[in-house]
């Protein structure tokens, strides 16, 4: 197993979030707001700067209206 934020299955993860955000018609300051984080927060999660580590995948999960077992199922499938 890779031990880099920039695996395949890390980037296909963010690939997700990015599809979810625009398919919700959410901007990156809209997705902040409701997490009480900076845009670049997003940013950096989005562009795989930064890991979110399972509690803050579950809030961008609730923040995007989406359930976190159907993004991890849809990450398991690819």
């Amino acid at each position: 197993m890779e031990k880099t934020i920039y695996s395949q299955q890390y980037q296909r993860l963010c690939d997700l979030l990015i599809e979810a955000r625009k398919k919700a018609g959410l901007t990156q300051v809209e997705v902040a707001e409701r997490l009480g984080k900076p845009q670049s927060f997003v940013a950096k999660y989005e562009g795989g700067e930064r890991r979110l580590d399972v509690v803050e995948f579950i809030a961008v999960a609730k923040a995007l209206e989406l359930d976190a077992k159907v993004l991890i199922d849809r990450l398991m499938r690819d």
